[in-house]
């Protein structure tokens, strides 16, 4: 399985600090927002990775990563011209998935834990889609699965009246035949090709599956979820070091 970061936009909502620099450079904690989603694939076991990049400033990820070595990983970038959606920034990932599968994460999506159990149950599906699902207490603010069992039976974009608190996250898992299904989409409201409808077209034909994601997750794409993620990941970092051999209490 290749692997997917969706790193463009405009980063408008953090405006000015996007003035000169791309979002997902921006710091996190101790180091730039784009380093987490690359270790959440790397420690998923998936080393080959294409960055999906855009915008003035997408050189700098180029002098930031280089080729992925010290992550462990084999980076490749592609660029996007403009801002056509999630679904449009994927489709320019095909020729590097080839007729394998992929999984696609969002650039400014951090997480506690693993996604290593999700990423070997979708090796073992073979075929269709798989996306990771989070409890939230605030779901209207993102796509939310509508449960049946262990079905799921519809994806709704920023409901009013959300069916279940199981926010999508910005993880997904898609076999070869994503493209075929984005090039079919028409354009949102937005004027963008939006990734819930290609999650619904699998849905539809019956191979979409899903995990709950363990422990916390946030994006970092306001000035609020920015400095929440900070915090969590500068929170998660006292606590290992805390646990450390010879870190106790009275190191």
């Amino acid at each position: 399985m290749k692997g997917v970061i969706l790193a463009g936009g405009t980063g408008s909502r953090l405006f000015p600090l996007t003035k000169i620099t791309n979002k997902h450079l921006l710091p996190v904690y101790d180091k730039p927002m784009i380093c987490y989603p690359i270790e959440t694939l790397t420690t998923a076991g998936i080393e080959e990775i294409m960055l999906v990049t855009g915008g003035k400033n997408s050189g700098d990820f180029l002098r930031l990563l280089a080729n992925g070595k010290r992550f462990g990983a084999h980076l490749s970038y592609t660029y996007q011209e403009g801002e056509g959606g999630i679904a449009d920034a994927l489709i320019l990932a095909e020729r590097f998935a080839g007729d394998g599968p992929v999984c696609v994460i969002l650039g400014d999506n951090i997480i506690e834990g693993s996604i290593r159990g999700a990423v070997d149950a979708f090796r073992e599906q073979e075929v269709g889609a798989r996306i990771l699902l989070k409890e939230v207490h605030d779901a209207e603010r993102f796509g939310v699965a509508e449960l049946a069992g262990d079905r799921i039976v519809g994806i709704e974009e920023k409901p009013k009246a959300p069916k279940s608190n199981y926010a999508v996250t910005g993880i997904y898992m898609f076999d070869s035949s994503v493209f075929s299904k984005i090039r079919t989409l028409v354009p949102s409201n937005r004027g963008e090709l939006e990734i819930t409808d290609v999650n619904n077209a699998f849905i539809r034909e019956g191979t979409m599956q899903f995990s709950f994601l363990d422990g916390w997750w946030t994006d970092a794409g306001t000035f609020e979820s920015l400095l929440r993620a900070a915090n969590l990941v500068a929170d998660k970092a006292q606590k290992a070091a805390a646990a450390a051999p010879g870190m106790g209490a009275g190191s």
